[in-house]
């Protein structure tokens, strides 16, 4: 049985104001673990639907962690009625399972080459070790040296959900109302308290994905909680002496777990499946981050960049060339669409192309094998939303809300460089 309808997706209306210190609206029903809106991404429900557009310059952002609207559940399956013939359909049950255990001893035996006897596809090369054989690691993506792609299925995504949905909640203890311009010398009392009880929580968050990172058996989403880990403890560690400048360490970490669920969501609503199939691979990296411990990964980008100043204004070409389709519902499915609509929307599929180019581009420039992996991510993902425009469907814009939300960790992680 299929997943229901997605809820709306963010909305595209007038850029809100800039945030300040009161009360947080209700969170999107964007199906983010946290609220980090947007240009053109109101902070709050009843604002117009439509696409969510990404981050127009540093501007601030909020960076608390709000609950992520879960999907409907899907209702348990209907007991199937008694019947007499009970004794037959144990019997033919028994004559399938010697067949299902004949099959798989044949599966096992005969299918090693089209896998590896652990399971890795085989366009996945082995790791080595200094001394050429096989790793033991008990790391799933560590056979994982191709091409990034858009991701059709992970088994994390359960286990992240309920991670970061409590760390969401405890972020309601004043923490998510503070002034992030205010350094720890004018803390006061109260406002400490806050600052250090979300440190706990956020390096109790931090211990829980270490598992997952293991878990995973792709690549990059090994980075992204490695990233997340990392981030969000540098962020911890700085809040005995916290400056302004270290909030870019928590925006960072922010964005990765929007990713993160917006991953996870375009893998539930079915636009991830769906589209993935469509998009042209990339070529497999020459090289790839080497595999650190999990339990204490470092940040992917401590040193300046010279990509960091081209990567926010090709963002902010691409808003200005679209800024008529960021007008559109993204909840309108392309059979709904007006002429106009569907011209603006295919003019926008051709620009975010170009964008997509251009971000694979710098990746590739970086010289930072994890940067490269976060871009080309962005890349794919955007490259997905085109491929699906033809035949648009509300849940394929968690595609889009991937992409931006990618590209956020390289625009804030830029910012968190300390020169």
């Amino acid at each position: 049985m299929s997943l229901p309808p997605p809820p709306p997706p963010p909305g595209n209306g007038p850029r809100p104001p800039a945030p300040g210190n009161g009360p947080r609206p209700s969170p999107p029903p964007s199906g983010d673990p946290f609220q980090s809106p947007q240009s053109g991404q109101p902070p709050y429900v009843n604002a117009p639907t439509g696409y969510a557009g990404h981050q127009s310059g540093y501007a601030p952002q909020p960076e608390a962690p709000m609950p992520w609207q879960q999907p409907h559940p899907m209702p348990a399956p209907v007991p199937p009625k008694r019947s007499n013939k009970w004794k037959w359909v144990l019997g033919a049950l028994a004559l399938l399972v010697v067949i299902g255990v004949t099959v798989a001893v044949t599966v096992t035996v005969l299918g090693r080459g089209d896998k590896e006897a652990d399971g890795s596809p085989p366009s996945a090369a082995p790791v080595k070790d200094n001394g050429g054989n096989k790793s033991n690691s008990d790391i799933a993506s560590a056979n994982d040296t191709g091409p990034v792609a858009v991701i059709t299925e992970d088994p994390t995504c359960a286990a992240q959900r309920p991670i970061f949905t409590t760390l969401a909640a405890q972020a309601q203890n004043g923490w998510d109302k503070r002034d992030s311009s205010i350094p720890a010398a004018e803390w006061t009392p109260e406002v400490r308290a806050q600052y250090e009880a979300m440190g706990q929580s956020l390096r109790s968050t931090g211990d829980q994905l270490v598992p997952l990172t293991k878990l995973t058996p792709h690549r990059v989403m090994r980075e992204l909680y490695e990233q997340y880990i990392a981030y969000s403890r540098a962020y911890v560690d700085s809040i005995a002496t916290y400056v302004p400048a270290d909030n870019d360490l928590v925006r960072t970490a922010n964005s990765i777990g929007s990713a993160i669920g917006n991953i996870c969501t375009a893998i539930e609503y079915g636009s991830a499946p769906a589209r993935a199939p469509l998009v042209p691979a990339l070529a497999a990296p020459a090289n790839i981050a080497p595999i650190g411990n999990p339990a204490e990964p470092m940040r992917f980008l401590t040193r300046p960049n010279a990509i960091c100043k081209e990567w926010q204004p090709a963002l902010s070409q691409f808003d200005q060339e679209t800024s008529a389709w960021l007008a559109i519902p993204s909840d309108i499915a392309a059979t709904q669409w007006t002429p106009e609509q569907k011209a603006i929307t295919e003019s926008a599929a051709a620009a975010m192309s170009k964008l997509a180019d251009v971000q694979q581009e710098l990746g590739a420039r970086s010289e930072n094998d994890t940067l490269r992996d976060i871009a080309e991510l962005v890349a794919q993902y955007r490259r997905a939303y085109v491929v699906a425009v033809p035949s648009y469907t509300p849940a394929d814009n968690y595609l889009s809300t991937v992409a931006i939300k990618l590209g956020d960790i390289i625009t804030s992680a830029c910012e968190a460089i300390v020169e």
